[in-house]
């Protein structure tokens, strides 16, 4: 049984991951008569690397199966990624940028080919990354959003809706993105508020007079079709009917009334511009108007934009409003604090522009899922409050934007006829193929993404995996894509599959600096996990990933709590090491006997580890892995090393056979049982440690901890709490009179009760062992005539001497001295936070501490005194 003397996480992590996969230990087979436990693995973007966030929600998902493995389960872990149609065609174009070559010049099957040799690339490095953090994946079963089959499963969808009804082609209004130059949906534009103007314009009136109209955006006055007031504004009754000039373009709009008008909101007059306004598109399809679309899918304007064709929108934008004022237009501007939406992907300004997509409609997806959330079969959301988040989602939803106008991607399965302009929608193209033309467009990547949980096992082929597998058991994954990724799945395998894609979603925060900022590359805070990982190793990034917050809540990283971590499993293998090398090569897992007499300490520990086993199954199970991880640290640090392991001493240095066999098998069973339940959180020094315990052996497919009841005695616990109580008062006493503990001293324990002081007397080698006595008196009555320092515990008294404790006047010469050394420390800082200039000039963090110095100061001086007062009355 032989461990290294230091631990060193390279060491022990380096060589198993590749030895669990080559032995085929995170294999799935859907033959198996075991229950089924399955997770699919939130596909990341072959856009990059991993981040800390990717960390974080695989290394929940592989402590869940890694747990529900050793609980027997057949778990399939399932691995892929996403093909990220916007962010990798990005990435692919930015590079042949570089290169001097533009996706055009190559045409689009070449592009796709340097798409694909990037995926590859990427693909590569992130497989490295899961190799790193030992997630227990499937590889046999990996998957990619544009493989063969999931593009198969994609088409079907595609076709299947189109021809319920449910899939249609039109001209509305979308978010359009003037840099990428496609389409975008209402998640895939983030909002902003940024500082802009009201521009307020006379539209001119055939009677000399003008109606008022303010706008924000106003290059767009130049495709605008009518004016509107509300029906019952007695301002504005007279006009309806008639119409305005529109300045500058000098065309005669039409003035109508409807009652969406806001009368108390600004003048109470709108112009309405169809093509360039989503609720303007509405009032127009209602009115019958004209679509007047002036902007190019650059943001420059068209022809249809007069004199200022050809421009940026906000070249055209200042322009205009030059010319407006020229001109005599422009009443006044505005300054005006707005929300702009920007795309996610690019951070252009989005444009709502008038286009030709495809959409999906939602009503019946909707209220679909809703009223699954309702029933018996509701997917439970962990928080469960994220559950009114998807219902207010579902309930406000518009129909889905899912066509792109991009290369990379699945192209959609519609073809037109060269001459005839028909359309087919189709799994292939027509037999007389050449004579027709595919859309060029992609589907938005969500679409395909939105079936991962069955597509990813062979659907719509009635696969053994997709039997044995779906539902999937938990998705995990954060709260940020609730909307984008979640609520699609729901929806999608609700109505494709008819069942839920999962049974539990559990969901968590977003990974924030020490300053509870967002990583992001613009601050430049981002962390590498490979990074923590070279320093720390993988189980210590692992342990504070998972154990770090509670569901549903941010993350703090932190160098110095990873580094906290580490010292935690520095403690396990030093503990571990000691109790191998005090149980002996003669003694391992079958030699171990738990029946027959046993000490406190070990009827204690066995207690304390059943009621840990329990305990942390039970919060595994509920996901609450934060609180687990709590109770492991002290029962392992606290209750193991540092009480049981140092009892364990006594017997095995000065008991008899039966109790050093004893003593053995409680520290073996317990130390397998701290390993495994360790194991999920911490894979790879558990296995490093087991196989030192079992040789030949893995703890992937070993069985869970098991809780032994019938080796629980609740007794144990009380009778241990009094004698670490002991143990700690005497050891503290020593501590405040500075007497070390290799000098003897007197004891005497006063107990009433009669079993506790047979309790104690019984027990009395540990307070031996741990208090260096040079007498010990346990009785139900102590006298004392010397002068003595009490302490009351759990029903005893503990009795020190004075004089065998201290030398009085050699402690009363040691405090007066801490005490002077003190009061200089005081005068300095107190010097300093009176010095205006100090305080008014130095850095508030400088100043801070210097404050937090002054309260230590007078802490340890009051402390100080105290202590001495009491020595000089006493002497």
């Amino acid at each position: 049984m032989e461990m290294s003397k230091k631990y060193d996480p390279k060491t022990v992590e380096e060589g198993k991951y590749e030895k669990w996969v080559e032995a085929g230990y995170f294999k799935s087979d859907a033959s198996s008569d075991k229950p089924p436990y399955s997770i699919v693995i939130p596909p990341p973007n072959v856009t990059g690397k991993l981040h800390l966030g990717h960390a974080w929600d695989t290394t929940l998902q592989d402590i869940i199966t890694r747990m529900k493995r050793m609980q027997g389960y057949e778990v399939l872990y399932l691995p892929g990624m996403d093909h990220a149609g916007i962010a990798t065609q990005a990435k692919v174009e930015a590079r042949l940028r570089e290169q001097g070559v533009t996706r055009h010049e190559l045409g689009r099957e070449k592009f796709l080919e340097r798409a694909w040799d990037w995926k590859e690339e990427y693909a590569d490095f992130i497989r490295s990354q899961w190799e790193k953090l030992g997630l227990g994946l499937d590889y046999d079963k990996e998957r990619f959003t544009m493989d063969e089959g999931l593009s198969k499963a994609v088409r079907k969808v595609f076709v299947d809706m189109y021809n319920k009804g449910m899939i249609y082609r039109g001209e509305y209004i979308i978010n359009w993105d003037p840099a990428t130059q496609t389409a975008l949906s209402d998640i895939e534009v983030i909002h902003k508020e940024v500082e802009g103007n009201f521009y307020h314009v006379k539209y001119p009136l055939p009677d000399g007079n003008h109606l008022e109209i303010a706008t924000t955006r106003p290059e767009t006055m130049l495709g605008d079709t009518a004016i509107v007031v509300h029906p019952d504004d007695d301002r504005y009754k007279e006009y309806i009917g008639k119409t305005v000039t529109l300045p500058i373009m000098e065309r005669e709009l039409p003035i109508i009334a409807d009652p969406y008008v806001d009368m108390e909101f600004g003048t109470g007059v709108m112009k309405v511009t169809p093509a360039h306004d989503p609720n303007d598109f509405v009032l127009g399809e209602r009115h019958e108007l004209k679509r007047i679309n002036v902007m190019n899918e650059d943001g420059s304007m068209n022809d249809l934009a007069g004199r200022y064709a050809g421009m940026d929108r906000f070249e055209c934008r200042k322009a205009l409003v030059k010319d407006l004022e020229a001109e005599g237009y422009l009443i006044k501007v505005e300054p005006h604090i707005h929300s702009v939406g920007h795309s996610e992907r690019s951070g252009a300004v989005v444009e709502p522009y008038l286009s030709t997509q495809w959409f999906v409609k939602m009503d019946d997806l909707a209220k679909k899922s809703l009223d699954n959330q309702d029933s018996d079969n509701a997917i439970n959301f962990v928080p469960e409050r994220f559950d009114a988040t998807f219902r207010r989602w579902m309930e406000d939803i518009r129909d889905w934007c899912i066509s792109r106008q991009l290369w990379w991607g699945h192209q959609i399965p519609a073809w037109y006829h060269k001459d005839s302009g028909e359309m087919h929608v189709g799994m292939e193209p027509p037999a007389d193929a050449d004579n027709w033309v595919q859309d060029e467009d992609v589907l938005d990547t969500w679409f395909s993404s939105a079936l991962w949980p069955f597509s990813t096992m062979g659907w719509p082929e009635e696969t053994e995996d997709l039997k044995k597998f779906f539902p999937t058991n938990v998705l995990v994954t954060g709260y940020d894509i609730i909307f984008f990724w979640v609520a699609r799945m729901i929806f999608s395998s609700l109505e494709h599959t008819g069942e839920n894609p999962f049974d539990d979603v559990l969901l968590h925060g977003l990974v924030r600096d020490e300053q509870n900022r967002k990583m992001s590359k613009s601050l430049g805070n981002g962390v590498d996990p490979m990074d923590v990982i070279e320093k720390y190793g993988a189980d210590a990034l692992r342990y504070f990933l998972s154990t770090g917050t509670t569901p549903g809540h941010d993350l703090r990283y932190s160098d110095e709590k990873v580094e906290s971590v580490w010292n935690f499993i520095n403690k396990i293998w030093n503990a571990s090491r000691f109790s191998l090398m005090n149980i002996g090569e003669d003694f391992g897992m079958d030699d171990i006997n738990l029946e027959g007499e046993k000490s406190l300490a070990d009827e204690w520990i066995l207690t304390r580890l059943n009621e840990t086993i329990g305990n942390v199954t039970q919060l595994s199970e509920r996901y609450e892995f934060g609180e687990a991880g709590r109770l492991l640290y002290n029962f392992i640090w606290d209750d193991f090393c540092d009480w049981y392991i140092e009892m364990a001493k006594v017997p095995m240095t000065e008991g008899t056979d039966a109790e050093k066999a004893m003593t053995r098998s409680v520290l073996l069973h317990t130390l397998d049982n701290i390993l495994k339940m360790l194991h999920p959180f911490m894979p790879f020094v558990t296995e490093e440690i087991y196989q030192t315990i079992e040789p030949g052996r893995t703890i992937v497919t070993s069985e869970w901890a098991k809780a032994h009841t019938h080796l629980s005695n609740p007794t144990s616990e009380d009778a241990m709490a009094l004698l670490v109580d002991i143990i700690k008062s005497v050891r503290q006493t020593r501590n405040e009179v500075n007497t070390p503990l290799s000098k003897p001293i007197d004891i005497s324990i006063e107990v009433k009760d009669a079993a506790r002081r047979e309790l104690i007397e019984n027990n009395r080698h540990y307070i031996e062992r741990f208090c260096n006595p040079s007498s010990l008196e346990i009785s139900s009555e102590i006298v004392s005539e010397e002068d003595v320092k009490t302490d009351v515990v759990n029903g005893a008294t503990i009795i020190l001497p004075l004089s065998g404790l201290i030398d009085m006047q050699e402690e009363i010469a040691r405090l007066e001295g801490e005490l002077k050394r003190l009061e200089g420390e005081l005068k300095r800082v107190d010097g300093k936070l009176s010095n205006e200039k100090f305080v008014a000039n130095a850095p508030a963090d400088v100043v801070e501490k210097e404050k937090e110095k002054q309260i230590g100061y007078q802490s340890q001086f009051n402390e100080v005194r105290e202590r001495l007062d009491n020595l000089k009355r006493k002497g």
